[in-house]
């Protein structure tokens, strides 16, 4: 552990009896006290708070909003530039064969543009910033920044208490907001498919507003375990596990996330990494397709199971990338990509576990309502 790097809420984690475990090179918690399943049931009920700040928070600087968000639109298939003051969209970086580099969110704070990458793309991500924006477009990492999580249906009024606010903002919102005397930015979002805020607040800051935080009654805080299960519950991918720079936005059912005017006859199509593969699978399809999967009885079936057609022979159609036990639904899912002949919802498929086959049935996604103010 002694090379992990650590957030700003590393010792508010190890007074709060967190068991902690290496991920994306810091030391992470990825359970309390409470337990995996009440974090996961207490986050679904009421509010959980996650310390997120091992992600990477990047500004995007220029002379005007138009130079940013074109210039950022060479790098991702999104409409950055018809993006509002104050709004929030997920995205993703694309290699040159239309695979997924990263996925992302990026914020317009005026003429700014607020970008957040996964931990542990953090380095490649900065790096092919720069070098495809810089000079024209600064890129400032902001390592004096904490992030941390409000994910659950009191959430949003456990924010509002500090700052009314908050309550006004719809899904996809980010705001400036003061909670408890620290000036942070908070945008109505979050990966748990529950109602939140996700709030970058000053590293200095960030256990004071913690703990604040964790005071009220409804909060709970929450490790990596319940994170997991919670976005596996609401169909949403986890990169390199569901998507990686081997899998495309259509292959990964991510076509919600490029819109039309990023699409072949929008005013700005294409001019993007690996655009010419992407706007062929919009048009024509894949071969293959990312999956919800519902495995019978209550054993899970976890990342790598391998699935086929028949219960004894027959063809092998896909691979699981994410599976657990699901407590909100009381019972297995998973996640993974089949051939599209064999992902319509119902179709059964049997994964191998062991050298015995299991069966399972493709399910709609995501398996749990989302719950977003929008």
């Amino acid at each position: 552990m002694e090379d992990l790097h650590a957030t700003a809420l590393y010792d508010l984690h190890l007074s709060l009896g967190a068991k902690m475990v290496p991920f994306a090179g810091y030391s992470m918690p990825v359970q309390y006290p409470l337990g995996v399943m009440k974090e996961h049931l207490h986050c679904r009920a009421a509010a959980g708070l996650f310390d997120v700040s091992h992600m990477g928070q990047v500004i995007l600087s220029g002379a005007s909003w138009e130079a940013v968000a074109l210039a950022f639109e060479t790098l991702v298939p999104m409409d950055v530039l018809g993006l509002g003051d104050g709004r929030q969209r997920y995205g993703f970086f694309t290699n040159d064969a239309g695979g997924i580099e990263d996925d992302l969110m990026f914020a317009r704070r005026g003429d700014d543009l607020f970008v957040v990458v996964n931990a542990a793309c953090k380095e490649a991500d900065i790096a092919r910033m720069r070098a495809a924006l810089e000079p024209e477009v600064t890129v400032t990492e902001l390592t004096d920044r904490a992030l941390i999580a409000l994910q659950g249906p009191q959430a949003v009024d456990v924010v509002a208490e500090m700052d009314a606010r908050a309550a006004g903002m719809t899904f996809m919102d980010i705001a400036d907001l003061d909670l408890d005397g620290s000036a942070v930015w908070a945008s109505r979002s979050g990966y748990t498919g529950e109602d939140g805020v996700e709030i970058s607040v000053p590293a200095a800051e960030a256990e004071t507003l913690a703990r604040k935080l964790l005071e009220h009654d409804s909060v709970e805080a929450i490790g990596l375990g319940a994170r997991d299960s919670l976005r596996l519950e609401a169909g949403l991918c986890l990169y390199g596990n569901d998507i990686d720079a081997g899998t495309t936005p259509v292959e990964g059912a991510l076509n919600w996330a490029i819109q039309k005017v990023r699409r072949s006859g929008g005013a700005r199509a294409g001019g993007f990494p690996g655009a010419s593969v992407i706007l062929a699978q919009l048009a024509e399809g894949a071969s293959r397709k990312r999956v919800g999967l519902r495995p019978e009885g209550r054993a899970p079936m976890r990342e790598g199971v391998v699935l086929f057609d028949a219960a004894e022979a027959g063809r092998e159609v896909g691979v699981v990338t994410s599976g657990s036990f699901g407590p909100t639904v009381e019972g297995p899912v998973a996640m993974g990509y089949v051939a599209t002949e064999a992902s319509g919802v119902g179709t059964a498929l049997w994964g191998e576990v062991r050298g015995k086959r299991l069966p399972l049935t493709v399910a709609k996604l995501p398996f749990v309502a989302a719950n977003f103010k929008r």
